[in-house]
């Protein structure tokens, strides 16, 4: 789900986030994989060894704290009676502000990034064929397959180098305000999720997103796996003055690889967010024998 990076601490107003575009891909994840995040409190929502994980890709226009870029990885579904909840397995952020806040107050599992970004050319292709189920619930017609495509390469940066995390091949999206594309029907959805019980936020929180936007199917991006242990000198902006937030967050190498093993899951929908306006509330504390009695449900 999308995250709280920027808001304000528990019992203070929500924030809000702008963005023209984001992304929201949903994927098979196996139920083992996203289990090496979940709480021990928690009930996997799952079918036939599959939970819904995936990711959320955003570039925030306007944010409490300015503007980044965003990937967060979703491990999966957990049961939280009478609906259920996200639980992020990783967020990565372009902002050292975003990131040590996200960890110290809201329970994120936050780090640092750089996200590369490029323009491919291709050869023309079809358009997709409908879908029936999309067509059916009126977004169908938005699914589309352009020529061009963004390569995004996102990186987790340490001191003054960086780790090759994934690569993101998605299709260009065309400035919504040219008007020249069908947007889709306007939304609106609240988004709950759960964090903390992190090294540096030990509580187990709940915290919802309001969404207000545009939202259409589109062709899911394609994910790779960067080369295996590359490093390199980052010395963009982003990595700057970075001691501070790696000496909180340190590295676990485990819990990266599980994180990369969930963007290569079978994407099954990838919905595209336009004119994104999202307001993240101040998480709360969830207790202990709540979130034990929460996860008596089942799939």
């Amino acid at each position: 789900m999308p995250n709280l990076h920027g808001c304000s601490k528990e019992g203070m107003s929500s924030s809000i986030f702008f963005s023209l575009g984001a992304l929201y891909q949903l994927h098979l994840v196996k139920a083992e994989t996203a289990r090496a995040f979940i709480p021990k409190d928690f009930r996997l929502v799952e079918a036939f060894g599959y939970t819904l994980g995936g990711f959320f890709l955003a570039h925030y226009d306007d944010s409490p704290a300015g503007m980044f870029d965003e990937l967060v990885v979703i491990a999966g579904i957990v049961w939280n009676p009478p609906t259920s909840c996200a639980w992020a397995a990783r967020v990565l952020v372009n902002n050292h502000e975003a990131c040590i806040h996200g960890r110290k107050d809201i329970g994120l599992p936050s780090q640092v990034a750089g996200f590369s970004k490029s323009i491919m050319e291709l050869s023309e292709r079809p358009r997709s064929k409908g879908n029936g189920f999309l067509d059916r619930i009126g977004i169908g017609a938005g699914f589309s397959s352009p020529k061009d495509r963004m390569k995004i390469q996102v990186t987790e940066i340490k001191d003054s180098a960086a780790t090759d995390f994934c690569n993101i091949n998605l299709p260009t999206l065309q400035d919504p305000k040219s008007g020249d594309k069908w947007m889709g029907p306007a939304v609106k959805m609240s988004l709950p999720s759960f964090s903390g019980q992190t090294e540096y936020n030990p509580q187990l929180l709940k915290y919802s997103c309001q969404i207000e936007c545009r939202v259409r199917a589109v062709e899911p991006a394609q994910v790779s796996k960067a080369a295996p242990a590359q490093r390199r000198d980052e010395k963009s902006a982003v990595s700057q003055n970075s001691s501070s937030v790696d000496a909180m967050i340190g590295d676990n190498d485990d819990a990266r690889d599980r994180s990369i093993s969930v963007l290569l899951s079978k994407p099954v929908l990838a919905l595209e967010f336009n004119f994104l306006k999202m307001q993240v509330e101040a998480p709360t504390v969830v207790s202990c024998s709540s979130s034990r009695k929460n996860s008596r449900g089942g799939f």
